[in-house]
């Protein structure tokens, strides 16, 4: 069975990049140049977002 990808849109990734002072490294070496808790970091943080829109709409 395929995993399913793409659940995060790569704009999303990318600004969080961005936020998080990463996205240099992701221009240069791509997200495998990322290390891994950065990654966690991203993650944290999209995981933030998600749980904010779930709270704003109920």
């Amino acid at each position: 069975m395929a995993r399913n990808r793409g659940l995060m849109s790569e704009q999303l990734k990318y600004e969080i990049a961005r936020e998080l002072g990463v996205d240099h490294i992701v221009a240069t070496e791509g997200w495998g140049g990322v290390s891994s808790r950065d990654c966690g970091r991203v993650v944290a943080k999209a995981i933030e977002i998600a749980e904010k829109s779930l709270a704003r709409q109920m």
